[in-house]
């Protein structure tokens, strides 16, 4: 039998959800279910919490678990953060699939989400993560300042672009 629950240990759980959509309930129990949160509930504050600014985009919400309570916050991932940048209008995911987003935006929106990024990226400058965002850039398929991302990443390669570190 495995250990007694602690309730007032805090504790952290990752899930994927689609912003204000109250996702499933059986995909919530197996998670939530042994810390004595009902998924129900759970799924609704979700909901509520990513309805504003990540309304039908697929973002990772942390729930922060103490006392029985759930905490909800966004972790938003450099994909969600790109299409975000976009500004593209709230659609409906049931009725249209396969989106492509082929819109454009500027150097300084990546050099801004790669700021938001920082604290998770793998590269050692700040360069280097917005190199990373320009790589997330190529596979949401949108372009920069109207070019290519590729393009802009060897032209930061090269020197033709300066990104200060910060």
């Amino acid at each position: 039998m495995p250990p007694k629950f602690d309730p007032s240990e805090v504790l952290e759980v990752f899930v994927r959800a689609t912003g204000g959509e109250v996702g499933a309930a059986s995909s919530l129990a197996p998670k939530i279910g042994p810390l004595g949160l009902s998924p129900k509930k759970v799924g609704e504050d979700i909901a509520k919490e990513t309805a504003k600014e990540w309304k039908g985009l697929r973002v990772t919400v942390k729930l922060t678990v103490q006392n029985r309570q759930a905490k909800v916050s966004v972790v938003p991932s450099a994909a969600a953060l790109v299409i975000k940048a976009l500004k593209e209008p709230v659609r409906d995911r049931k009725k249209e699939k396969d989106i492509k987003h082929n819109g454009n935006i500027s150097l300084e929106d990546i050099k801004e989400i790669a700021r938001i990024m920082r604290d998770r990226s793998c590269a050692a400058t700040f360069s280097g993560t917005c190199k990373e965002m320009l790589g997330s850039a190529v596979s949401v398929g949108c372009t920069v300042d109207g070019e290519d991302p590729r393009d802009i990443q060897a032209k930061i390669d090269e020197g033709e672009i300066v990104i200060a570190d910060e």
